[in-house]
């Protein structure tokens, strides 16, 4: 056996076995060390690149890698395999996805005004922001000779007289619990209880003076990123807030990807740990920290995740959702508690899970089509999710429809050559003189961050400014000269935005016609879905009223831009509103209100869902949407006119 060693940037080391032939991405995964793979190994992003520092690797070599950079190292850790002791670099931006990834600022003005603000639509709609939980207080006369009923029955005799309740039940847990907690308060005692009509469930016991919180927790579980809420269940309190990268990004950027994974042998539990052992749980454990609070005392939690997601995350068989008829196991489940998928909170807790309503549209999409209000308006909205894939709702108060578009990962930066997620060093935004053809950058991280490569937002601006600016025609070509132009031994054409010198990696920060052209794929994705969807329904987009986008990119695109390069509809712009993470508020009003719970499954249940695939003429709207901003420039007044 050989001996392989993984030397981080922060001088930190991670040491394992590995046998001769064995690939080296996979011997990280095993290791449970963080390298950004993608396409999951397919050597086809580029992603997974490690820097050889000692020993030897069988490495082929690849178009994502110079010449230049194979001779200082460089090699793609999917495509080398060991064969003698190794040392290898992964550097901080191999790993950032896990460590460093940017989402919202829950802790914002503007981002608790988001949830504050759902709170109010909700309740004017008619929606009560209460649920079933309670703290109840218990006193009970102590056992005597002359009254020896048992604890357990003491307790649910003076719970049904207390509540005229027919049915209460004490799980194990609180059972454990009893004896002492009875005893040691003189049976006076404080009881957090679930209660419906004719049924109650006992989840702890406390003391009679102690302080008891109920709390839950939501949870919004994306392929890329996860992100959190500890609330209390009693008054809607934030009490704390949590995000990551997704622990299964290791197994692949796509869903498809890590369906894929899920199939080998073992993979259905590697993916469950990864999004709860390595993601979830360890973000419980801070934010319980935090707040201050046990991790058992949340009682409650939402889960509202894409249909695959909800399938990995449960350990749940997900091929199914991508063979035709693409059927999945669920749409809707009321059968899942922390105990049985290894959730570190009560293990008693029940967890929601937002319903899905297709193979690709999932809870994510009915909890934010929920804090949308589309449903509760009469005029015509257009509700976009933009995320590893781009999810639309279209309608009213008087109908909804919904489809999903593959977008790709180009709008985490995968299928670009300098493509990356909004980690630090990432450029995220830019503008370019339209006459020296300078660019102007805005970048992730502290002051000083060099530039390292372009994440969604970035790419968008870039793009519209090139087109803007007349540097590229709307094949993407590029058609002006310059210093920051250049075009390599096959002629495809590239725009430098940061040389090596000034940039913070080892070449140039640059987007070539390859990556605008995949990106072109991406955004004609996204509108040739809109147009598909409101054709079938013999509308066109003068009539959207308002258009609702959501998403962790959203946060950071300039709508204007994404109109230009025809990505977004060319309505004007006061109609576009940015409403945040749409799929963990969604979540949050789901834990605190049982009426919102169900107002979601009868939105789910009453909206119509598309499969694009189907459509015939949805290929043709998608050919026609790969042009800046589109073949047909009609569709796009206010572009022609700036």
């Amino acid at each position: 056996m050989y001996k392989v060693t993984f030397a981080f940037e922060d001088g930190n080391v991670v040491e394992t076995f590995a046998n001769t032939g064995d690939n080296l991405l996979e011997i990280a995964r095993e290791a449970n060390v963080a390298i950004d793979a993608p396409c999951s190994g397919n050597a086809s992003c580029g992603k997974c690149r490690v820097q050889l520092k000692s020993g030897e690797l069988d490495s082929k070599k690849t178009l994502h890698i110079s010449e230049e950079e194979y001779q200082e190292g460089w090699r793609l850790a999917c495509v080398s395999t060991v064969c003698a002791d190794v040392t290898g670099l992964v550097t901080d931006i191999a790993s950032a996805y896990k460590s460093r990834m940017k989402v919202a600022d829950l802790s914002s003005k503007g981002e608790i005004a988001i949830f504050e603000n759902v709170k109010s639509d909700i309740e004017l709609a008619g929606i009560e922001l209460t649920n079933s939980l309670d703290v109840v207080d218990v006193k009970m006369s102590p056992p005597s000779l002359d009254d020896t009923m048992p604890d357990n029955e003491r307790l649910m005799r003076a719970l049904r007289k207390y509540l005229n309740i027919s049915r209460v039940r004490i799980p194990y847990s609180v059972l454990r619990k009893l004896p002492n907690v009875l005893r040691d308060n003189d049976f006076a005692v404080k009881c957090v209880v679930r209660t419906t009509p004719d049924d109650m469930f006992v989840y702890d016991i406390f003391g009679k003076d102690e302080d008891v919180l109920i709390g839950g927790l939501a949870i919004d579980i994306g392929t890329t990123t996860v992100s959190a809420l500890i609330i209390n269940m009693e008054n809607g309190e934030i009490l704390a807030k949590a995000s990551a990268g997704n622990g299964q990004i290791r197994y692949g950027a796509d869903v498809i990807n890590r369906i894929i994974e899920q199939q080998k042998p073992g993979g259905t539990n590697r993916l469950q740990r990864a999004v709860i052992d390595d993601t979830i749980n360890p973000m419980i454990q801070e934010m319980c920290k935090k707040a201050g609070i046990s991790r058992n005392s949340i009682y409650r939690m939402c889960v509202a995740a894409n249909s695959t997601m909800n399938h990995l995350f449960a350990g749940i068989n997900a091929d199914p959702l991508r063979m035709e008829p693409y059927i999945p196991a669920f749409f809707k489940t009321n059968s899942l508690f922390a105990s049985d998928v290894g959730i570190a909170i009560n293990p008693d807790a029940h967890i929601i899970v937002a319903p899905n309503i297709g193979s690709y549209v999932g809870g994510d999409i009915t909890a934010g089509t929920l804090v949308s209000m589309i449903w509760n308006k009469p005029e015509f909205s257009l509700f976009i999710d933009l995320g590893t894939n781009g999810e639309l709702v279209f309608g009213n108060s008087d109908f909804m429809m919904s489809c999903a578009c593959s977008a790709g990962p180009a709008f985490e930066g995968g299928d670009i050559s300098c493509g990356m997620r909004a980690t630090d060093g990432a450029i995220e935004a830019c503008t370019i003189d339209k006459e020296t053809m300078e660019p102007t950058y805005k970048i992730v991280g502290e002051p000083g961050t060099k530039p390292i490569g372009l994440c969604g937002s970035g790419i968008i601006d870039i793009i519209s400014e090139l087109y803007m600016c007349g540097i590229i025609d709307p094949k993407g070509k590029f058609i002006r000269e310059g210093k920051r132009i250049r075009h390599d031994q096959y002629r495809m054409g590239s725009y430098v935005i940061a040389f090596e010198e000034e940039a913070g990696s080892v070449k140039d920060v640059e987007i070539t016609e390859v990556d605008i052209d995949n990106f072109i794929r991406a955004k004609g994705a996204i509108f040739s879905a809109i147009r598909t969807m409101l054709g079938s329904l013999d509308f066109d987009v003068s009539m959207i009223d308002h258009v609702y986008v959501a998403g962790g990119i959203g946060s950071g695109i300039n709508m204007e831009n994404a109109v230009n390069i025809g990505m977004f509809p060319d309505v004007p712009l006061d109609k576009f509103h940015y409403i945040g993470n749409s799929s963990l508020s969604g979540a949050y009003v789901m834990l605190l209100s049982t009426k919102a719970e169900k107002k979601t499954y009868e939105l789910a249940s009453n909206m119509t869902y598309m499969e694009l695939s189907t459509v015939p003429t949805y290929m043709d709207e998608f050919v026609g949407s790969c042009f800046i901003p589109h073949t047909d420039t009609g569709l796009f007044p206010n572009v022609k006119q700036r």
